[in-house]
């Protein structure tokens, strides 16, 4: 059974026992102005169900059969307010309807971002050939090595790097022999800074041996060597990439957080780290930069937090203890100063994207409310309108309510829709308002046919029968010929006639969905026709019309609400048949 039913048996029995409870203690009851048993004076009687529903002597409410509730002067009875819905003590216990009060509390929000953790994007160096050459030998031939700065890495012979080696060595040796030699020299040595030696490689070239042709690559900083590039004895041009070399002193976690995320973040709050690989531990550490670009397509922005990677020994082998692009989980918890919440199951979502809740307004009675949302925090809602500090709104329950006020809405000629919805289409949308002329026999009798197997074809729905619906919707197609003869095409009724006409000829259904479907065209320009037939004559005033508040589910694109016309005065669902056989309200003339 769908959900919605499961609401109206349990309103259903809640309501059936309060009526009960109310028949049993009242039903010696006097009419209103006269003392009871304890001397109390009834000022008039109430449904509790329907509190638009009043009357001065005691009776039964007109819409739900529930016994009038008594109210006694010095009482204001059941406010019967646009949104407010009043339910029987039993009912309330049934579906255990609890509140809390509005309060005013710091906002406190958990995040989990997943992002990879990557060393220090500041901290990475590619280290490149600076002149055309040949590598005759490696000093680091495998990845993960660690390197400190100013470590050869390899041995490179390249006669353009020759020569100029020999040319500054030979000039350091004669640096007495004038000013012109002392500017060739700084001039020898920015190029052999240009071709990538150090400081301390360009002096010790004058102590270096002639028969010495090669020179060394020295790494440029102390890090670990994430990638390799050439082989021994490989040759490579001006520019090649050698090395690869991360510093992992460092790490970063970069994740996304989604621009709806971002007023809760900023710079210098603490993130807790966790990874897989590192179980049973929590790094400590906290947001360092924001980045101020959104991606257009996500949404996003990138958030970095820095990690301290030290190295740590296990069995005898050094490493750091978080590698290079492992997955990682961020969470931030975040607060704000105190503001008025409630709890998110409070809060109830219209068709029209409103937010709604329902505030416990005492005397069994709750109120819609319809109120303006902030920040979604943990387990609560921040209310920025529609709520006062301290109102008791409904927690649990809520849905319950919603489902009675939807079918109240129905009931009521004045009451209004649920915020922000439309009014549902009243039943003789499309009757005509100047008075019509009286029927004459033979179009009352093709009227009174017609009704009859319209009838017919609702019963079938009602009753969940798609064999009977198939044959009394095939007879459609002989019958509404004769009862659109029986009406001239000057006469007024045929602005009541012609919709009949259009959707008057049902074909054979495939399931009961598609049955429905069908059925409800056919069943907004009969309802039309009976309404106004109500108003019009009197042989016909004994036709009901009803209306279900919930036929959404029925069928793919149907209405909130739906009417049908029925001759038999007990309310017989079509739209739902079994599963919801009692459901709706009676749509007055």
């Amino acid at each position: 059974m769908k959900p919605i039913p499961f609401i109206l048996v349990v309103l259903a029995i809640g309501g059936a026992a309060f009526g009960g409870y109310y028949y049993a203690t009242h039903k010696q009851g006097g009419n209103a102005g006269k003392a009871d048993a304890s001397g109390r004076k009834v000022k008039f009687y109430q449904s509790a169900m329907h509190p638009w529903i009043k009357s001065d002597k005691p009776g039964k409410c007109t819409i739900c059969g529930m016994e009038l509730t008594p109210v006694y002067e010095g009482e204001k009875g059941i406010e019967s307010a646009a949104g407010v819905v009043a339910l029987g003590s039993n009912s309330i216990q049934v579906i255990n309807v609890q509140t809390t009060p509005a309060a005013k509390q710091p906002l406190m929000r958990s995040f989990r971002f997943a992002g990879t953790i990557d060393d220090d994007d500041s901290r990475h160096r590619i280290l490149s050939a600076y002149v055309k050459g040949r590598i005759d030998e490696l000093f680091v031939n495998y990845v993960g090595a660690e390197v400190t700065e100013g470590q050869p890495l390899a041995k490179m012979y390249s006669p353009m790097l020759l020569a100029a080696e020999r040319e500054y060595a030979g000039l350091a040796r004669n640096m007495g022999q004038g000013e012109d030699t002392k500017r060739l020299l700084a001039i020898a040595k920015s190029r052999l800074t240009q071709y990538g030696l150090g400081e301390k490689q360009i002096v010790a070239l004058v102590e270096k041996k002639s028969d010495d042709l090669h020179t060394e690559i020295i790494s440029p900083m102390t890090g670990t060597v994430v990638a390799r590039k050439v082989y021994a004895g490989q040759s490579v041009a001006e520019g090649e990439a050698l090395f690869e070399i991360a510093d992992f002193s460092k790490m970063w976690l970069q994740f996304d957080a989604y621009e709806q995320d971002l007023a809760w973040l900023k710079v210098g709050q603490e993130v807790e780290i966790t990874t897989p690989s590192v179980p049973n531990k929590v790094f400590k550490t906290a947001i360092t930069f924001i980045d101020p670009n959104l991606n257009m397509m996500t949404r996003s922005a990138k958030v970095r937090v820095e990690i301290p990677n030290p190295v740590i020994e296990a069995d005898g082998v050094k490493r750091r203890e978080l590698s290079h692009r492992l997955y990682a989980e961020a969470r931030v918890k975040v607060d704000s100063v105190p503001t008025l919440v409630v709890p998110r199951s409070a809060i109830l979502m219209a068709e029209s994207g409103k937010a709604l809740l329902y505030i416990d307004k005492g005397r069994n009675a709750y109120e819609q409310r319809t109120v303006k949302l902030g920040r979604a925090a943990d387990g609560v809602w921040e209310i920025l309108e529609g709520l006062k500090e301290g109102e008791a709104v409904v927690t649990q329950g809520n849905l319950l309510i919603d489902a009675q006020a939807q079918l109240n809405a129905s009931a009521s000629p004045t009451a209004p829709q649920a915020p922000g919805e439309t009014a549902a289409k009243p039943a003789g949308t499309n009757a005509v308002a100047a008075t019509l002329p009286a029927l004459t026999a033979e179009q009352a009798a093709a009227v009174s046919a017609y009704l009859k197997l319209a009838d017919a074809i609702t019963a079938s729905l009602a009753a969940d029968n798609l064999a009977e619906y198939n044959t009394q919707a095939s007879k459609t197609h002989t019958a509404t010929p004769v009862l659109v003869k029986a009406f001239a095409s000057d006469s007024p009724w045929r602005k009541l006639v012609d919709p009949i006409e259009k959707s008057g000829h049902l074909p054979n259904a495939a399931d009961l969905t598609a049955a429905r479907k069908t059925f409800h065209q056919f069943s907004i320009a009969v309802v039309d026709l009976a309404q106004a037939l109500r108003r019009q004559e009197t042989a016909f005033k004994s036709l009901k019309v009803f209306r279900c508040p919930m036929t959404k589910d029925a069928f793919e694109g149907a209405p909130r609400t739906a009417d049908w016309m029925q001759l038999n005065p007990t309310l017989r669902n079509p739209y739902f048949g079994a599963e919801m056989l009692e459901c709706g309200v009676e749509v007055k003339p």
